[in-house]
């Protein structure tokens, strides 16, 4: 039997056999605790951690002290918003964030604000893109943090994250940008952010395996564990590191960072090849289409042909999903598409695409003629 052809990479991506291949001693041979360093099993252990560190570090731009492993992205995101609060709430305790972030951010938003947090929503246009004067108003004395996303998981809008570090330079606030979806595909280097977090399964790489970035120039930053014991990462992290997973992340990190232009230029003229040969559907638009995108994201919409159903139909053939993997358990329309202000109906007959360095423009033409076939069958 033929497998669907993958068009949600935004979800997961299959990791590299470049990847496997580097983790595999990892798992048997060099099977060592790298916290274990007076023998030669654990040296050998922490020696690999040590060199993924750097590969990833390299990849943003940082200096590989400036890295804290984690089991992924949320658990990062969870880190800095709950250790950011924890650690100053008794000095300021406001936090700015966007309506239309990752799950990460909602959620652990929301119980900061259950602890006594002040949290404030930005609003987003109709492209996804927020609203400065709304975002320069809501600055106060109080601010602690501001967390926006920079390529959303849904739409792929890229935020304006290097002004907004611009804005709030010399002023003690601290700048979180979630870049799970942008790291390994666009450059995250100059964002300026203090605090960036990044999942390997994103770029190529295992599942379970995350960073944070943590920017070491003064003022300094505080952060209070999410995890204790054992004081492992700085103390920041406790528990015995995942070497074959870190191991996967760094090179995962090297192979973007070697490709990442060239290969995210072609994986665009796929998107906007695919894009052009849906627009032969009636009622067919972009939603997000007038903010700078990721090159890989595609959130579409079909009027008038509810979108759980076309992906029902095309399942053995396509495989394409309606919003974030993370929020795949919530029955309602996307918060994100929601919050840019999209009537009911536009919601129901959205899904997204996001393409990934696997696919080929042969597989572009079929997805694309499949597509009008089926929206065509079930109008």
């Amino acid at each position: 039997m033929k497998l669907p052809i993958y068009l949600d990479h935004n979800a997961t991506t299959p990791v590299d056999p470049v990847v496997l291949e580097a983790m595999e001693p990892y798992h048997s041979l060099h099977f060592g605790n790298p916290a274990s360093r007076q023998h030669r099993y654990g040296r050998k252990a922490a020696d690999a951690v040590d060199l993924a560190r750097r590969e990833v570090s390299g990849l943003i731009g940082a200096d590989p002290h400036e890295i804290i492993f984690t089991a992924g992205a949320t658990e990062a995101i969870n880190l800095t918003l709950y250790g950011l609060y924890m650690a100053n709430r008794q000095q300021r305790s406001h936090i700015i964030t966007v309506a239309t972030e990752h799950p990460a951010v909602t959620d652990t938003c929301r119980f900061l604000a259950s602890l006594g947090a002040r949290i404030t929503w930005l609003p987003v246009d109709g492209d996804g893109l927020i609203l400065w004067k709304e975002f320069e108003e809501s600055i106060d004395a109080d601010t602690l943090a501001v967390c926006v996303m920079y390529g959303n998981n849904e739409t792929g809008c890229l935020q304006p994250v290097r002004a907004i570090a611009d804005r709030i330079a010399g002023r003690d606030i601290f700048l979180l940008t979630d870049a799970t979806q942008a790291a390994g595909k666009v450059r995250v280097n100059e964002l300026g952010a203090d605090l960036l977090a990044m999942s390997a399964h994103k770029m190529y790489g295992p599942k379970g395996a995350g960073a944070l970035y943590i920017r070491k120039k003064e003022p300094r930053l505080m952060l209070e564990p999410l995890i204790r014991g054992g004081g492992h990462e700085k103390g920041l992290r406790s528990g015995t590191l995942n070497v074959p997973a870190i191991v996967g992340f760094g090179k995962a990190c090297t192979l973007a960072a070697d490709s990442m232009d060239k290969e995210q230029q072609l994986i665009a003229e796929l998107r906007d090849g695919l894009e052009r040969q849906l627009q032969a559907i009636p009622g067919f638009v972009v939603n997000g289409s007038g903010a700078p995108r990721l090159p890989n994201t595609s959130n579409v919409a079909i009027k008038g042909l509810e979108a759980t159903l076309l992906l029902e139909s095309l399942g053995d053939k396509l495989c394409l999903a309606t919003g974030s993997a993370c929020a795949s358990g919530n029955a309602g329309p996307s918060p994100v598409l929601k919050a840019m202000g999209y009537t009911p109906e536009r919601l129901q007959s959205s899904f997204r695409i996001s393409l990934g360095r696997s696919n080929t423009r042969e597989e572009i033409e079929f997805a694309g003629q499949t597509i009008r076939e089926h929206a065509e069958l079930l109008r």
